[in-house]
């Protein structure tokens, strides 16, 4: 009996993760160890990046914040805590659209911490 030789799955495994690899530099989109270790990796990335993406984004509300609130003469943290005193919920990523698009509403909201950091 002749043994079998996985010719047409071995084929189909190595061209999906070819396929992965489409447009990656050098030899790893055409060999396939390179190409397999490269694939791996790339979806370790992935992974990892979907969740840093996240904290990417906080960081930049936050910093988009601190320069709006320092315009207009608060710290980021003395204008959160002066809003959550004032009852206001708004979150970071309005309240940096804020920031940019409608600097009057910012001054607003920072004007309206200020008074509840007083009392």
């Amino acid at each position: 009996m002749p043994r079998v030789k996985g010719g047409t799955v071995t084929r189909k495994r190595r061209k999906k993760v070819l396929k992965l690899a489409k447009g990656y530099y050098g030899s790893k989109h055409t060999l396939f160890k390179v190409a397999k270790q490269q694939v791996m990796k790339s979806l370790m990335y992935a992974f990892r990046d979907r969740r840093q993406k996240k904290r990417d984004f906080r960081k930049l509300w936050i910093t988009r914040i601190n320069a709006a609130a320092r315009m207009n003469g608060l710290s980021y943290s003395r204008l959160m805590h002066g809003l959550k005193l004032a009852e206001i919920e708004v979150n970071r990523k309005m309240l940096s659209e804020l920031a940019i698009s409608d600097a009057a509403a910012f001054t607003e909201l920072a004007n309206t911490a200020k008074k509840h950091l007083e009392k």
